[in-house]
């Protein structure tokens, strides 16, 4: 891609609602992001790590459908489980060697089609590769955090 080229941006605005909660706004679309009341919230919306899972679901779901048309397979339907664990002491300020995120993420695909196994195989190899959300979670991405 050449420096000439425009990306398109994507961009969201929060402003936080007390200390477990956030309000979203993106596009005339907004979303309450929020903690169980065990850990401080209200429970009135999913938590920033069920976000991003559900994130990579919808991120999945889209690309399987794209990568389907691309390869003339028919998709019926498309279940898509995730499920990850997170050690939570260094978020909570206890532990200094385990990672913030997601330990692991295991993603688990139920389709039905009219495809052979390897054209699925090769499906899936197609979505994985073509996937934002996967690559931004799989692949080291530039970021900045600063304040306004």
């Amino acid at each position: 891609m050449s420096s000439e080229t425009q990306l398109p941006e994507f961009s969201v605005s929060a402003e936080s609602n007390d200390a477990a909660q956030t309000t979203v706004s993106t596009r005339g679309h907004e979303f309450v992001v929020d903690e169980p009341t065990a850990n401080g919230g209200q429970d009135e919306g999913p938590t920033p790590v069920e976000y991003l899972l559900g994130a990579w679901a919808g991120c999945l779901n889209v690309t399987g459908h794209a990568v389907a048309d691309d390869h003339d397979i028919t998709i019926e339907s498309l279940e898509i489980d995730l499920a990850g664990g997170l050690d939570p002491r260094k978020l909570q300020g206890r532990a200094d060697d385990v990672r913030a995120g997601f330990q692991h993420i295991e993603v688990e695909l139920d389709v039905e089609s009219d495809a052979t196994e390897s054209e699925l195989d090769a499906w899936l190899a197609a979505v994985e590769e073509r996937c934002p959300v996967a690559d931004n979670l799989t692949s080291e991405t530039p970021t900045t955090l600063g304040f306004a």
